[in-house]
């Protein structure tokens, strides 16, 4: 059977070196054989059709070249349109490599020209597939460029070519106005300014364009020029229909004839481009544009597919979002979240993943204005059509880009609040992952769209079990009847939350208090400071004003003390307590000296001797330390701001201090600077607790020598017991 393939194969290699005797008939053959399709694995029959193949090549390579036959006309350009030339030779573009995509929007917009004119007027055909090629040789230093577009007459040539910023593409719009079809065929209409072909002198040193219009009967040219004022046209023979343009490369610019940096290109800018791009006969934009097709009929491994190309990643998407709307901007988008990113391994900051297109072409790669920095973890396209663009189609004109990006934030953050709702569970796995870049959003945003970022935010909370999370929201709904703020405390971990001071209170009176773990949960709330129309208050701070937390009973108030007693007798009991607590502050305030800026008595229910009020944050006294330098080896601690101290005098520490202070003021005042200190701990803010450990060894020391010295005395005044016999005198 494969003996009889070649045969016929062969054969046909024998008729068709007498059919291709017509320079067009070559032409079309060697294409069609280019984009043949042979099955893998059939080393006959790919042999019998790459000796066809290589007939075609050979005879449209050599016989069926361009050639030149007419009277080679040499014009000038105009003296504005030479400055113009020189600008956009150096100064309009960021980067050559953008001559590559230039090309092909413009070869894409001949073949869409080609496709709308064939709807009424059925002659128009360059019997050529509906491709764009493109040819690379490191050995001539040329870069070539083909399409089977729409093409150029002579007049066209002189118009489009030999003026710079008449735009071919945007007179074809124009002429549109009330056609059949002419909707679909705007939005796949690249070119607006008439610049793009001229980006190709950045890198050559001689361009040759050779075109043929699609109108039957149309002869072929070759338009010429090195970019130094002037170029020549004239008619050639052998000329496809549509466009060629071959590219001379400058010295400097040679690596544009290496085959991996032009397929790196073309995938970089024109990947999604309406038609098929072959380099060096091999199709380059295998990936389709699923952001133009609608939702229901992307598949999961498109999707996946996708997510891979967009992120340069290898796992597959844990959400994605299909956008399109038309108001305020036309908007076609595809985005993603990862399963995870790499800044949490400590690595390098992620780049923004989302790229900027207008009408398939990219505009901005990981374009930094689409979406506020916080949400650099989403990768996707975002493709916006009527995006007003400058002249290189590289920034923007207007404030459309900010429009744009406040349009794009919105909806992700509304996305995102739906994943929550669709699935807890999944979200909550988000955040775990991402939710340093959601507490940076908080942070950073503004006053308008802040609070619909916390939102987002997940927290356990006194209600909760270990590990289980609830939103802002969730608090806000289940708050006790009367309850005014949403509590917080700042702590490393659960632990220290449930042994603190400061939670006891809440934790008798049933009132939920959300326990925020990370350092950066501190600016979080700063930032945020309420929930709606709740003030976010942390459980550490002084004169709280709450309902809920308002004396309920005697035994709260400290009344119970005195409620046996006459009116007169408590009066006096209560003036009695407040001076003696009084004095205690007034003693503590002296001890301490300027560690403290005020001691008062505690009006906290709780069971422990003190508690510091108005101090600084963890997190700031870290900022701090690293501003001042004091976190240097070999240097002092930064010394803590002074706070306010709030005693118990109920505590059994703080009466026994009081009875002792006179008998022995420098133990005392050595127990009021532990308990200061102890205070300190408890609050998270003693830099170095090493500091106090001299301290508390002679507190210890001293106790322990009181416990035997007790004991010692309780064996020598023990009473000895004597016999006594009646009658005897003791």
């Amino acid at each position: 059977m494969l003996r009889s393939l070649t045969r016929t194969a062969l054969a046909a290699r024998s008729r068709l070196a007498t059919a291709v005797a017509h320079p067009a008939v070559k032409t079309y053959y060697s294409t069609a054989l280019r984009s043949t399709v042979v099955p893998a694995g059939q080393k006959s029959i790919n042999m019998a059709f790459n000796s066809i193949r290589s007939f075609a090549t050979e005879s449209t390579s050599g016989e069926n070249e361009e050639k030149v036959i007419g009277e080679s006309k040499k014009k000038s350009f105009q003296a504005e349109t030479r400055k113009l030339l020189d600008i956009v030779t150096h100064s309009l573009y960021s980067e050559k490599e953008v001559f590559v995509r230039e090309l092909v929007s413009n070869a894409s917009d001949a073949l869409e020209k080609l496709r709308h004119s064939q709807l009424t007027d059925a002659s128009l055909d360059s019997g050529k597939p509906m491709e764009i090629h493109i040819s690379v040789d490191e050995a001539k230093n040329t870069f070539t460029i083909q399409d089977f577009g729409i093409g150029m007459t002579e007049e066209e040539a002189i118009s489009n070519l030999g003026t710079i910023a008449r735009s071919g593409s945007k007179a074809f719009l124009e002429n549109l106005e009330g056609d059949a079809g002419a909707a679909s065929t705007k939005d796949k209409i690249i070119g607006q300014f008439g610049v793009g072909f001229y980006s190709a002198f950045m890198v050559g040193s001689e361009i040759k364009v050779y075109t043929r219009s699609a109108k039957p009967g149309s002869k072929g040219y070759c338009w010429t020029s090195d970019g130094s004022g002037s170029y020549e046209i004239a008619e050639a023979e052998n000329v496809a229909i549509g466009t060629k343009i071959v590219i001379t490369l400058r010295d400097e610019c040679k690596e544009y004839a290496n085959e991996a940096v032009v397929e790196g290109i073309i995938k970089k800018y024109s990947n999604f481009v309406a038609y098929p791009v072959h380099l060096n006969s091999k199709k380059i934009n295998a990936v389709q544009p699923l952001w133009t097709k609608d939702k229901k009929d992307i598949t999961d491994e498109e999707h996946v597919e996708f997510y891979r190309y967009v992120a340069g990643a290898w796992d597959n998407p844990q959400f994605k979002l299909v956008y399109k709307t038309d108001s305020p901007l036309a908007i076609s988008s595809l985005l993603y979240i990862p399963q995870r990113h790499m800044e949490v391994l400590g690595m390098q900051r992620e780049e923004p993943g989302v790229s900027l297109y207008s009408r398939k072409v990219m505009i901005q790669a990981k374009s930094k204005a689409l979406l506020p920095e916080w949400l650099r973890f989403v990768k996707g396209v975002v493709d916006c059509e009527d995006l007003p663009l400058n002249v290189s189609r590289e920034l923007l004109q207007d404030q459309s880009l900010s429009k744009l990006r406040q349009v794009l934030t919105g909806r992700v953050i509304k996305w995102l609040e739906n994943e929550a709702k669709s699935d807890s569970k999944a979200y909550n796995h988000f955040f775990e992952e991402f939710g340093t870049f959601i507490k940076e959003g908080v942070c950073t945003e503004d006053e308008k769209t802040r609070p619909n970022v916390a939102k987002l935010l997940r927290y356990e909370s006194s209600a909760t079990a270990v590990g289980e999370v609830i939103s802002l929201k969730d608090y806000v709904d289940r708050m006790k009847a009367g309850q005014e703020n949403v509590y917080f405390t700042c702590v490393p971990k659960r632990k220290f939350a449930e042994e603190s001071p400061y939670f006891e209170e809440f934790k008798e009176k049933g009132i939920e208090v959300l326990f925020l773990y990370d350092t950066v949960d501190e600016f979080v709330v700063n930032n945020l400071r309420q929930v709606g129309q709740h003030k976010l208050v942390s459980i550490d701070a002084a004169d709280i004003q709450d309902k809920v937390l308002e004396p309920s009973s005697p035994k709260d108030s400290g009344e119970s003390d005195v409620k046996d007693k006459t009116p007169e007798e408590a009066k006096l009991a209560k003036e009695e307590a407040k001076l003696e607590a009084e004095n205690i502050a007034e003693w503590f305030r002296d001890t301490l000296g300027m560690q403290v800026r005020k001691v008062d008595v505690s009006k906290r229910h709780m069971s422990h001797p003190a508690v510091v009020t108005e101090h600084d944050s963890p997190a700031v006294r870290k900022m701090m330390a690293m501003m001042s330098g004091a976190a240097k080896v070999g240097e002092d601690n930064l010394p803590p701001t002074p706070t306010n101290l709030e005693i118990n005098v109920k505590h059994p520490i703080i009466k026994k201090l009081w009875s002792i202070k006179s008998e022995n003021p420098i133990f005392a005042k050595q127990v009021a600077e532990q308990i200061y200190d102890n205070a300190l701990i408890a609050a998270g803010v003693l830099d170095d607790p090493r500091s106090m450990l001299k301290r508390l060894n002679t507190i210890m020391e001293a106790s322990l020598s009181s416990s035997a010295n007790s004991r010692s005395k309780d064996t020598v005044m023990q009473p000895k017991k004597i016999e006594v016999v009646e009658g005897e005198k003791v």
